[in-house]
């Protein structure tokens, strides 16, 4: 399995790629399992830039899968906690021990055009990999300013946790262009539905008004 172009279409909104990962569970965005076999796994790894176009990535199997499910998981879980001010237990610990690991090493390499262009310097292994993304997660969460920036999307069908690199950090959808792009979409329609309504009201009768004129007796039914 050649390292290439994704055959997803994979997104990248969150602004860092430990966020990216957990972007494509189940529920995020309301869409199925993204990672859902080994070859999608190969893709997003390219895709999400933790190895090079071109790596042969025949060793990507099931097992990667579950592991990168598992720090998914883990990540999730972590940035729950921290967006609610509570204690992440476990998840925090899993997250640790995977970033102790050490990350894939890179070398330069000259291209077929004689420019330098960036290759692994061994065979790619899942520990190293999960240990890119683990670290990424322990440096987001570890960083006061970046910390401060994460933000839950506010779409009604999302719940992607993003990065808010904005002035002024007023971003409130994890993508203008889709989940900011759809809420503009429903509040036009909701506008135009409220618009073309037609008047319903109804005039309700006096009924207290029509008990007080039942009970006094006009002239005419005066008895002598």
């Amino acid at each position: 399995m050649a390292a290439g172009k994704s055959s997803c279409d994979w997104r990248f909104d969150s602004g860092r790629p430990c966020l990216d990962l957990v972007a494509t569970g189940i529920g995020t965005t309301g869409a199925c399992e993204l990672l859902d076999c080994a070859e999608r796994l190969a893709d997003w790894l390219v895709a999400a830039g933790l190895v090079p176009g071109g790596t042969r990535l025949d060793v990507v199997d099931e097992t990667w899968v579950v592991r990168f499910r598992q720090l998914r998981t883990g990540v999730d879980r972590l940035l729950t906690a921290e967006l609610g001010g509570r204690g992440a237990g476990s998840a925090l610990e899993r997250v640790n021990a995977l970033a102790a690991e050490a990350p894939p090493g890179l070398r330069a390499v000259r291209g077929r055009n004689g420019k330098l262009v960036r290759t692994l310097s061994a065979d790619p292994e899942c520990g190293a990999l999960l240990a890119a993304v683990a670290r990424d997660a322990v440096e987001l969460l570890t960083d006061p300013v970046a910390r401060a920036g994460l933000r839950r999307c506010e779409a009604d069908n999302c719940r992607r946790v993003y990065l808010d690199t904005s002035r002024g950090r007023r971003r409130r959808w994890c993508s203008g262009e889709v989940c900011g792009n759809r809420e503009r979409v429903a509040r036009h329609r909701r506008r135009a539905a409220a618009v073309a309504m037609p008047d319903t009201a109804v005039a309700v009768p006096d009924t207290a008004a029509a008990v007080r004129d039942a009970a006094v007796p006009t002239p005419d039914a005066a008895v002598p």
